[in-house]
């Protein structure tokens, strides 16, 4: 079969690899969509630590099933579109133990600490696979649902309500989730980014308010907004040092912020806002398999504008050409696929 490696930093090439036989719990999926994420991103330009090259990125998935073992469950079957958990848990550690296996301590992301899913076949167990009962999403909208599963998981970490004013910082594919997640709770929304096309994307899928950080003063705008008290809850979902100081800044009281985003770089805070805020700053890892349930409730509604959601699919052959792009212009990409 065809795979994609990234075989050091800057250079991608496809591969021929020997087609995987599913064990009797596993099942076999036939590849059709693979989104390229930061992570693929950063392994491909030399800066992700966690990555051992060469591997073979990808995890935001959409797939068919092309068999399944012996022990599999019947609601499993040949021919279901479907996406896969990426993540690993050990069932041991404390995130494990306290029943958030999406931060287990040693997990094992496809595409990350171990070969991900740019390939033609991929064999799985089947707890891992999450298929629609009712058939109404296309292996191309499964690849959207494992990146919009994140923002979701964001918006669960931070407890929002619909009595809350919700900050987001970065309306790439991550802060969308997290965007329309909190339409979906009923809470203010307020999107912040530097780009007005984004910004005028995330205003047509329920944002009520947009903040151009380049062109406005976010902090005078936000208090604006909210009576001078700021924001109830803040979702930093960029990873810069300048957004993750703006998260803590202008979060309300008591406040919540939570973080997605990973800075580069260590980043200096004015601690007395911890305490004198009573602040509760919460990370964001992954997602739960019910947030994956959550975005596909999500796009069966046909609300989401899916297509403009991906800003380019290109072949297999085409996937350095792809990465390039997407580094010459960051701003400008919310996901890009690979079709197989």
């Amino acid at each position: 079969m065809k795979a994609i490696q990234i075989v050091q930093p800057g250079e991608i090439k496809t591969v021929e690899l020997e087609r995987p036989i599913p064990q009797d719990d596993e099942v076999l999926v036939k590849i059709q969509y693979v989104g390229f994420c930061g992570s693929d991103l950063n392994t491909y330009l030399g800066k992700n630590p966690m990555v051992k090259l060469p591997v073979i990125p990808g995890h935001e998935i959409g797939a068919v099933i092309e068999s399944v073992g012996s022990k599999v469950p019947s609601d499993i079957k040949a021919g279901l579109p479907c996406t896969i958990n990426p993540y690993t848990n050990c069932g041991n550690c404390p995130s494990c133990r306290n029943s958030r296996p999406n931060a287990c301590q040693f997990n094992e992301t496809f595409g990350v600490q171990r070969n991900g899913a740019m390939a033609e076949y991929m064999a799985v167990p089947w707890s891992k696979v999450i298929i629609d009962p009712d058939s109404q999403l296309s292996s191309k909208d499964f690849a959207l649902v494992e990146p919009m599963s994140v923002g979701f998981h964001a918006v669960s970490r931070g407890e929002v309500s619909d009595l809350d004013t919700v900050m987001v910082i970065g309306c790439g594919m991550i802060g969308i989730g997290a965007i329309i997640r909190v339409v979906i709770r009923g809470a203010t929304v307020i999107a912040v980014d530097m780009d007005d096309e984004k910004l005028a994307l995330v205003k047509r899928l329920g944002a009520h308010h947009a903040i151009n950080s380049r062109t406005e003063n976010v902090s005078q705008v936000l208090k604006g907004l909210t009576n001078g008290c700021g924001a109830d809850v803040i979702i930093e979902a960029v990873g810069s040092p300048i957004t993750y100081q703006m998260a803590i800044n202008e979060v309300a009281f008591t406040g919540r912020v939570v973080c997605i985003g990973y800075a580069k770089s260590e980043i200096a805070f004015e601690t007395k806002y911890f305490v004198q805020k009573e602040l509760d700053i919460r990370g964001s890892r992954n997602a739960m398999p019910q947030d994956f349930r959550s975005v596909m409730k999500y796009l069966k509604r046909r609300t989401c504008p899916v297509d403009e959601l991906i800003s380019g699919i290109y072949k297999p052959d085409e996937a350095q050409i792809a990465l390039t792009k997407w580094q010459e212009d960051p701003g400008k990409v919310f996901r890009i696929l690979i079709q197989f």
